[in-house]
């Protein structure tokens, strides 16, 4: 087997023409790369992928989620707060039911950008 080779420059590079120095100011501060990359772990389950693309249909109680999933309401639930506590998911009770839907129209806009993408390739 080859070993796996280097992403390096050869020697002889000397950089872009561009100043790196430029993308590096505007590069946003580590608190928004952190919750970024929160946000595309969560699309790193495909459980949670599953639940989102549910969601972009239309508005969703848990007992709907979990047979449309075909999982208990309890885990369910659980991956529900886990995209609520991100702000991918919002609820709305109303009486003894809790309805959830997509947070706003930038979560389905990513999610549908990602999936297009797939089917793309």
């Amino acid at each position: 087997m080859e070993p796996a080779a280097l992403e390096e420059c050869d020697n002889t590079c000397e950089g872009s023409e561009l100043e790196p120095e430029s993308v590096a100011l505007i590069l946003p501060d580590r608190e928004i790369t952190d919750k970024m990359a929160e946000m595309f772990k969560a699309l790193g389950d495909p459980t949670r992928v599953r639940l989102i693309y549910a969601l972009s249909q239309r508005e969703l109680c848990v007992h709907d989620l979990s047979r449309i999933l075909d999982m208990g309401q309890s885990a369910v639930s659980h991956q529900l707060r886990y995209l609520r506590n991100l702000r991918i998911v919002k609820r709305r009770k109303e009486g003894k039911t809790v309805y959830y839907s997509l947070n706003d129209a930038h979560v389905e806009q990513i999610f549908l950008q990602t999936h297009e993408h797939i089917r793309h390739e």
